[in-house]
């Protein structure tokens, strides 16, 4: 492992100090900016970190206990990005250091750590018409998608935890289309293995499907803001996006399609079971005012795992349910901004899991956008209406 880091380490060096003499960028572009001189290729590397600070409370029905902290590097990342060949072949390869990053360790991908976050091509191969192959995220909902350094709170809400489809290996396509002046439709088909990123002992089930069609009425954000939390660019007029997911996980062999635990029964084989996941999502921006609303919905033909006799439980269940997730922020002209959440998720029944909702404020200052940034928030979980957690947060964003 040491060596590899050494490896990377060492390649980013010498990378950087060839060059210097040819590049020229500026702090949130990217620590390199390289293109070939016969414009054969490119690359862009840009690393990134955050740092949290983490203070929760728990109330026992009297009183709130003593608070626990905790100090994580919640994400390091190495990105890699650009073009080969052409400039209608690009390329994305982002790896992932910190322990969250690379947990996750099993059988299925060799009990070894999940480095590799993205490893994907990207062909525009006709006008409109994109054909990606590889790892990457799957177009679930939009939450998801944007990335973990572009959020506007802290951290992504419960509704995302507890039912994204996140990153998977295959294969989609993308198409947009013009319905009128400024309208503008996009769709999205994926087909994946539908076992989640770095299996390498698959695959187990069966595959995974994948569409969402989205909606642009005011035309395009501008810097892709869809797909970045809060108002940087001020939108002049108002924009707004419609998105609608639709996924199916034919014979998932994990509690929730791309993750949780495998449902192996004690001789050994793998329960199956089809898994549908649907999202309905907004983006709304205007004038320095951002708003965000999702809905999800999971469910499973038979939720419960069962051993080879169909009858006894193996105690696995897939996490069913559905949850709601509104949240806005207005950011001032001085690039402070105040943002609030509400998320309310309630599983099925069957699962034994309790609903629950968290209601959080969020504080930001900008320094160079999303890339320099510091963040703090305060959440108040209620766990069926009776078990309380105050969890206050505060961190920073430092992106090359």
């Amino acid at each position: 492992m040491k060596s590899k880091f050494t490896l990377a380490l060492l390649l980013c060096v010498v990378s950087y100090s060839f060059s210097q003499e040819i590049s020229d960028t500026s702090f949130g572009k990217g620590l390199i900016n390289f293109t070939a001189k016969d414009s054969s290729f490119s690359i862009k590397f840009a690393p990134r970190f955050q740092v949290r600070s983490i203070s929760s409370w728990d109330y026992d029905g009297n009183q709130y206990e003593s608070p626990e902290h905790n100090f994580i590097v919640r994400r390091a990342r190495l990105k890699f990005d650009g073009y080969a060949y052409s400039k209608k072949l690009r390329y994305k390869i982002e790896l992932g250091l910190s322990n969250r990053d690379i947990s996750g360790a099993n059988e299925f991908n060799r009990n070894t750590p999940r480095y590799i976050l993205d490893a994907v091509l990207m062909w525009n191969f006709a006008e409109n018409w994109e054909l990606w192959a590889g790892q990457t995220k799957l177009p679930g909902n939009v939450e998801r998608v944007v990335s973990s350094g572009n959020l506007q709170l802290i951290d992504r809400s419960l509704l995302n935890s507890r039912f994204n489809i996140d990153r998977d290996l295959g294969v989609q396509l993308r198409h947009k289309t013009k319905l009128g002046n400024d309208f503008l439709m996009r769709e999205k088909l994926s087909l994946s293995q539908g076992e989640g990123r770095n299996v390498t002992e698959g695959n187990e089930g069966g595959l995974q499907y994948t569409a969402r069609i989205e909606f642009l009425p005011f035309g395009t954000f501008k810097s892709k803001g869809d797909y970045s939390h809060s108002d940087l660019k001020r939108e002049e007029t108002p924009k707004l996006m419609l998105g609608f997911t639709y996924n199916y996980n034919q014979d998932a062999v994990r509690e929730r399609g791309f993750a949780g635990d495998y449902m192996i029964r004690t001789d050994g084989t793998i329960y199956e079971t089809d898994q549908t996941t649907i999202f309905a999502d907004a983006v709304f921006k205007y004038n320095g005012f951002s708003f965000m609303g999702e809905y999800a919905k999971r469910t499973a033909d038979d939720p419960v795992a069962t051993e080879a006799d169909g009858v006894t439980p193996t105690g696995d269940i897939v996490l069913t349910g559905n949850a709601l997730n509104l949240q806005a922020g207005y950011l001032f002209k001085s690039n402070y901004e105040i943002a609030a959440r509400f998320t309310t998720v309630d599983f099925e029944s069957v699962t034994g899991v309790l609903p629950s909702d968290q209601y959080t404020l969020g504080f930001n200052k900008f320094i160079v956008g999303h890339k320099l940034k510091v963040q703090s928030d305060i959440s108040y979980t209620t766990l069926d209406g009776n078990e309380d957690n105050i969890t206050f947060r505060l961190g920073f964003d430092f992106h090359f």
